[in-house]
């Protein structure tokens, strides 16, 4: 099935994606390589520049301005959240190597596995029908809640799981954007759902990937990684199965491609995973990255350290390194209405703690505030061009080591401008 409606083009992509080959043996990029800088030159598309031109006068706009011309190149800071899902169906092959285009020094694919226990990327375990074409095939027989076709809203609680398919099954799915309208009549409404700011342009193809296909496809590109550990949606132990078997797996597969530990950031919400890999895998865990989702707790507070358990000092204490918190907790609005450091982010660089965060580029338009990932500077958040400030904040005032995005030229581009590798 082809999911593509006449939306918006997603021009960005055009001219940025134009000499790059996404199905050729060994991806290549466009561009003289300059060996003073190791890298090889990326293109970045118009969206960085329209972010420029929509912000307010300062002296960060005529800076970000004087770097129109390039060149670019990849860099660590410009992080593939998904890969490029903003225009691309997420954890695929073609998301992933957008994302690299874009300059993406880093991709991440999300970790979850199958019947047979094969580790797959998906963002979660039971998303496949938002994010695939599984209830267009008949494998949507197989969900651990198929479609009710006898009901007036069939999809209202659908659930398709990576864990209803074997991998083989799992490998005839394609991708689409992830959407979904449960309150659908038919299969077509359902999958006309599509955000308007995104595009169903480019999920005519959307290729699944195993986990070692995307270490494998990671090293074409010349690109680090950083796979995020997911949480099981099925009973742990799954037949036989353990948490720590399912942690490690992840590692060996790294280990099975002769990937350098130095080039792997594994992250996941579960710090017992973290703890896990930083006593058992100590080369890897070295750079596992305790992604800090702590804010659904009830008693936790991120302006108040009294409710963090455990502290900032307690995570180093244990060989956590990094923590990766959403941009949201790392800034706040001042009293002179500017973005700035908040207490949280300042606590965890006291304590010796390296920081990445998530997600730039996820929220659509920002004339209304920008949503869930800027609920702490919303009132001083007005246009697009903001998105460059806040990112300017989390580099120099908060020093963070990179940015998560759905479109990463725009971190890209930020990181070429201020020289962060």
């Amino acid at each position: 099935m082809q999911f593509i409606k006449p939306v918006v083009a997603a021009i960005a992509v055009m001219s940025a994606m134009t000499s790059f080959s996404v199905f050729a043996d060994k991806p290549y990029f466009a561009g003289k390589y300059k060996k003073k800088h190791n890298k090889m030159s990326v293109q970045l598309g118009p969206r960085p520049y329209f972010l420029v031109n929509d912000m307010e006068p300062s002296r960060l706009k005529r800076k970000l301005k004087q770097c129109s011309e390039g060149p670019f190149y990849k860099s660590d800071f410009s992080i593939g959240h998904r890969g490029a899902p903003m225009q691309f169906p997420e954890h695929t092959k073609e998301s992933y190597v957008a994302a690299a285009r874009m300059g993406a020094g880093i991709l991440e694919c999300d970790v979850t596995f199958t019947k047979d226990k094969e580790l797959v990327c998906r963002h979660s375990q039971c998303d496949l029908h938002t994010t695939t074409d599984i209830l267009a095939t008949p494998l949507a027989e197989k969900c651990s809640v198929a479609p009710d076709y006898t009901s007036d809203t069939p999809f209202k609680d659908v659930k398709c799981c990576t864990s209803d398919l074997t991998l083989r099954e799992f490998k005839t799915l394609q991708g689409k954007m992830d959407a979904g309208n449960k309150n659908a009549a038919t299969l077509e409404e359902y999958f006309d759902s599509t955000a308007n700011w995104r595009t169903d342009l480019y999920a005519s193809r959307g290729t699944l990937l195993t986990h070692k296909e995307s270490i494998r496809l990671f090293k074409k590109l010349g690109v680090k990684m950083t796979p995020e550990l997911k949480s099981p949606s099925v009973e742990m132990p799954f037949d036989g199965f353990t948490q720590e078997d399912y942690a490690q797996k992840m590692i060996n597969e790294y280990k099975q491609a002769r990937v350098r530990p130095g080039k792997v950031y594994p992250q996941s919400f579960n710090l017992d995973d973290v703890l896990y890999w930083i006593d058992n895998t100590p080369r890897f865990g070295k750079q596992a990255v305790y992604l800090d989702g702590r804010y659904d707790d009830p008693t936790f507070d991120h302006t108040d350290p009294a409710t963090w358990t455990p502290s900032m000092e307690e995570l180093v204490e244990d060989g956590v390194k990094i923590i990766a918190p959403p941009m949201w907790m790392l800034v706040k609005a001042n009293k002179w209405g500017q973005i700035a450091p908040s207490k949280y982010a300042k606590r965890a660089k006291r304590a010796g703690l390296d920081i990445i965060t998530w997600t730039l580029e996820r929220s659509g338009p920002l004339a209304n505030g920008g949503g869930w990932y800027y609920q702490t500077t919303s009132d001083v958040i007005d246009n697009d061009g903001d998105m460059m400030e806040l990112l300017h904040v989390l580099a120099k005032k908060v020093g963070v080591l990179g940015v998560f995005s759905d479109w990463p030229a725009t971190t890209t581009y930020y990181a070429n401008c201020m020289n962060l590798k």
